[in-house]
């Protein structure tokens, strides 16, 4: 399960928790300008817009789980089981597989405006990347600095909705989820009134009692509300280093610790990862469950006009400040 998150400061930030069971030894890959896009259905991209994200690269494709594109566009897939429904190919649409629809996207879209317009002819196809690597039910969410929107396949039609909180998790449908903050609507940051009774004398014994009922646990529905209720009541400087430490502390509220979530005999749901990029500069910040140090890979930094994959493998080695 995973949460993702889209942050507005003087800059725009996107990142994710992935929270899975194991690794494919995921890399911080950027992709460049000239390398060759492949598709199974659609003539490949030989130039479009770079991108930079965390990515399992098989057979030189990269398999992005987020990205950013260097227009500053963002995406992120996310596990959507019982719910994902991909299709045969249709006729007068653009064919795009699960894996190859981060790269679609990004490769060719600079803000939200521009995905809407290319996800109304896009037909997610029932097309696994090979058989060791089978299809993976998800659903996504795009963001630029402006706005949000997810995007989600079942099995009436290609779904999107725009996303007022700049949030998602897993299942259910996103309007599910958003129609569910409803149950919540007396959280508050601030000291709570008594309603409970007239003539009653209760009193505040506690600072946070205005969030008593908010639901803790690793639930896909219960992170989305705990995360969306931090999210939208963060309050932070517009400094890198403010937002970006910010960003980590909203992730950090819905993260498995490993114990929390089984899978099955020694098999726990941890937070592999968390990231978070400022989509204006191209920095890709990011920690790992064992490395909390944050690292950043700048993709300016980089030869944009390559025609390789440059990737960067993840630093997940404990790393302690000793201070004595």
């Amino acid at each position: 399960m995973c949460t993702a998150v889209s942050f507005l400061t003087k800059d725009h930030y996107f990142g994710r928790n992935l929270d899975l069971e194991y690794s494919y030894e995921e890399s911080i890959v950027i992709t460049p300008r000239n390398f060759s896009l492949p598709f199974r259905k659609k003539l490949p991209l030989e130039t479009h817009y770079s991108m930079i994200g965390i990515a399992y690269v098989c057979d030189n494709y990269p398999l992005y789980y987020d990205a950013t594109n260097e227009a500053g566009l963002s995406m992120a897939g996310l596990n959507f089981p019982e719910y994902a429904d991909y299709k045969p190919a249709a006729i007068k649409k653009d064919n795009i597989a699960p894996f190859e629809f981060i790269p679609w996207i990004l490769g060719q879209c600079a803000t939200i405006a521009e995905a809407k317009e290319l996800l109304s002819k896009v037909n997610l196809l029932e097309e696994p990347f090979h058989n060791d690597l089978p299809l993976t039910p998800l659903h996504w969410m795009i963001a630029d600095r402006n706005s949000s929107i997810v995007i989600e396949s079942v099995k009436d039609n290609l779904h999107i909705y725009n996303n007022p909180v700049g949030v998602l998790t897993n299942s259910p449908s996103f309007d599910m989820q958003l129609f569910h903050l409803n149950n919540y609507l007396h959280l508050t940051r601030y000291v709570p009134q008594n309603l409970f009774a007239s003539g009653l004398d209760l009193k505040k014994y506690s600072n946070g009692m205005g969030a008593i009922g908010m639901p803790g646990d690793w639930s896909s529905q219960s992170r989305f509300v705990k995360a969306s209720f931090v999210k939208m009541n963060s309050v932070c400087g517009t400094s890198e280093v403010e937002s970006v430490s910010q960003f980590f502390h909203i992730l950090s509220s819905v993260e498995h610790p490993r114990g929390c979530v089984v899978m099955n005999e020694n098999h726990y749901e941890i937070t592999l990862y968390s990231s978070c990029c400022n989509t204006d500069k191209g920095i890709y910040y990011y920690k790992t469950y064992d490395n909390n140090q944050i690292s950043a890979v700048d993709m300016h930094k980089t030869n944009l006009g390559d025609t390789q994959l440059i990737v960067y493998p993840l630093n997940t080695t404990p790393q302690v400040f000793l201070q004595n």
